[in-house]
C-alpha cells in the first residue's frame, strides 16, 4: 500500500527543513589548518575569515590553544590532534592522557565546539611498528579521559589515514586493507565502531593523476566530462576519482565488517603551483579540483556505494605553508594567502554564494494529466541496485508493501524491490527529477509498472 498524502506532506516538510539547514551550514564541509610556516596572520583575523565563508569545521594538525581560543562562540567545529610523538606515552600513562585533556581540552570547551581529537597522523604507514602497536591503547586513554569528565558523548577520538593503508583500490569494489595491517586496523575499527567514531582517510586524485597523466584521468580525477570508468565487478561506472577512491575505503570497511564506520575524508585537495618538472599543479587545475568537489558535496549525492549524503570532508589547506620541504607543490595548496585574500575563487565565500530561494512542500500526489513512475535502468548491478534500495528505504518512505506479506513483495527479486522504493522516494520528494537520478541508474518512465495488486504510486490523480 501506498504511504498516506499527509504522512508523506509530514516525512517531506520534516526532509525540506533538513535540506534548508545543510544548505545553509554546509556542515560537511571543513578545511585543513596546517602550521608549517612563519607568515600566517593572527588566529583572531582567520576565525573572522572562516565566519565569512560556509566552511564549518576547522581541523588543526596540533592543538594550538591560541587558535582554539579565538574559535570560540564562532560555531566553528575544531579537531585538534595529538603528536604521533605524545602516542607511547598516552597509551602507557592514563595519567598522561588525563592530563594531556586537562591542558587542551577543558579550558576551552564548550566555548570552543571541539569536535574531535585525533591521535597522531598516518602512523599506520609510518612504518614505526612500536607506534602502530601503542596506537589503539593511546585512543583508549584518551577516550576514557574523556569520559571521565563527562566528554566522552561529546568529543569523539580517532586517528587519520593514508590511502597507502589499502592493498587495493581499484576497481573501488575490491578496495581491501593491506593484510599487514589488517589485525591492527580490525582493532582501530571496533574502537570506532564502540565508541561511534570515524573513520579517518586522506585521499588525493592528485597523487593518482601523478602516477597516470593521460588527458582522460585529468579530467576523470577534476571532476569534468569524461567517459567515467565502469567497475567490473558491480559494473557500477565511476564518474570521478574522488568518489572511487571512497568508495574504496568503503569497499575495504565492509570488507571486514564495519560497513557502518562513518567515513571521514581528514584531508584532500590540488596544489596549484609547482616546480617546473611537477605535472598537474596549476591554478586552472587547483580551482576545477577544489570547486568541482565542493559543488559535488553541495548536491548531496554522495558517491555509488553510499548515495544520498555528502561525507564530511576537509579541503587541504586554509593557507599555504611556506616551511614545507619537499617540491614546490606541497607549500601550493593553500585556498587564502596570508594577506586573507583568496588564491583562487571556489565559491566558499558566503557572499559568493547565490541563496537558495525555499520552495514550500506539496503533496506528492497532486491532480495531474501525466503519470510518470522513476525506475531502474536496464542493466543496473545488484550492488548499485541495493545501494539504492538502502538509500530510500533509509530516508522515512513507507517500504512495509516490499516486506513479507507486502502487496508487493512477490516477486521476491532485488530489481523488483529498489524499483518499487526509488520510484516512491521520487514520489515523495515531490516528482523532483533530481531524486530519479540514483547515480545515474534511474530514469523516469510514463509506463506504469504496477502489477497484480501491487501499485505503483504515479503522482497523478489516480495510481
Amino acid at each position: 500500500m501506498a504511504v498516506l498524502p499527509s504522512a508523506v506532506a509530514f516525512l517531506l516538510l520534516v526532509s525540506f527543513s533538513l535540506t534548508v539547514n545543510i544548505a545553509n551550514s554546509q556542515s560537511f564541509i571543513g578545511v585543513n589548518y596546517g602550521q608549517v610556516a612563519d607568515n600566517l596572520p593572527p588566529p583572531s583575523d582567520t576565525a573572522k575569515l572562516l565566519q565569512s565563508t560556509s566552511i564549518q569545521k576547522v581541523r588543526l594538525y596540533g592543538s594550538d590553544p591560541a587558535i582554539i581560543k579565538a574559535l570560540a562562540n564562532t560555531g566553528i567545529g575544531i579537531v585538534i590532534g595529538t603528536a604521533n610523538g605524545d602516542i607511547p606515552a598516552l597509551a602507557s600513562d592514563p595519567s598522561f592522557a588525563k592530563n594531556w585533556i586537562s591542558t587542551n581540552v577543558l579550558p576551552f570547551y564548550p566555548a570552543s565546539k571541539i569536535i574531535l581529537i585525533n591521535v597522531g597522523n598516518e602512523v599506520m604507514t609510518s612504518g614505526d611498528q612500536n607506534l602502530m602497536n601503542k596506537l589503539l591503547p593511546a585512543m583508549q586513554n584518551v577516550q576514557n579521559a574523556l569520559n571521565d569528565v563527562s566528554l566522552g558523548g561529546e568529543i569523539k577520538v580517532s586517528t587519520v589515514h593514508s590511502m597507502g593503508v589499502l592493498k587495493h583500490s581499484e576497481p573501488p569494489s575490491s578496495g581491501r586493507f593491506d593484510p599487514s595491517y589488517e589485525d591492527l586496523m580490525k582493532g582501530l575499527l571496533g574502537f570506532n565502531n564502540a565508541t561511534a567514531s570515524p573513520f579517518a582517510i586522506n585521499p588525493y586524485p592528485y597523487f593518482a593523476y601523478r602516477s597516470d597523466t593521460r588527458p582522460e584521468t585529468l579530467a576523470f580525477c577534476l571532476f569534468q566530462q569524461n567517459a567515467g570508468r565502469v567497475d567490473g565487478n558491480t559494473r557500477i561506472k565511476y564518474m570521478n576519482m574522488f568518489d572511487a577512491q571512497v568508495d574504496a575505503v568503503f569497499s575495504a570497511l565492509n570488507s571486514i565488517g564495519f560497513k557502518n564506520v562513518e567515513i571521514v575524508v581528514a584531508e584532500t585537495g590540488w596544489p596549484y603551483k609547482g616546480d617546473d618538472n611537477e605535472i598537474g599543479p596549476s591554478i586552472e587545475n587547483a580551482k576545477a579540483y577544489n570547486g568541482n568537489l565542493i559543488a559535488h558535496l553541495r548536491s548531496m549525492e554522495g558517491t555509488p556505494l553510499m548515495p544520498g549524503k555528502s561525507v564530511d570532508t576537509y579541503l587541504f589547506a586554509l593557507y599555504d605553508e611556506d616551511l614545507k620541504p619537499g617540491p614546490g607543490s606541497e607549500r601550493s595548496f593553500g585556498l587564502f594567502k596570508p594577506d586573507l585574500t583568496m588564491a583562487y575563487n571556489v565559491g566558499l565565500s558566503k557572499s559568493s554564494q547565490t541563496p537558495a530561494t525555499p520552495k514550500t512542500p506539496t503533496n506528492p500526489f497532486p491532480t495531474s494529466n501525466k503519470a510518470t513512475w522513476c525506475v531502474p535502468k536496464s542493466g543496473v548491478s545488484d550492488a548499485q541496485l541495493q545501494a539504492n534500495l538502502d538509500y530510500a528505504c533509509g530516508r522515512g518512505i513507507d517500504c512495509s508493501p516490499i516486506e513479507p506479506g507486502g502487496a508487493c513483495f512477490e516477486p521476491n527479486t532485488l530489481a523488483s524491490h529498489a524499483a518499487y522504493a526509488m520510484n516512491l522516494f521520487y514520489q515523495a520528494s515531490d516528482k523532483n527529477p533530481l531524486n530519479c537520478d540514483f547515480s545515474q541508474s534511474a530514469t523516469l518512465s510514463s509506463n506504469n509498472p504496477s502489477y497484480n495488486a501491487c501499485t505503483y504510486p504515479s503522482g497523478s490523480g489516480s495510481n
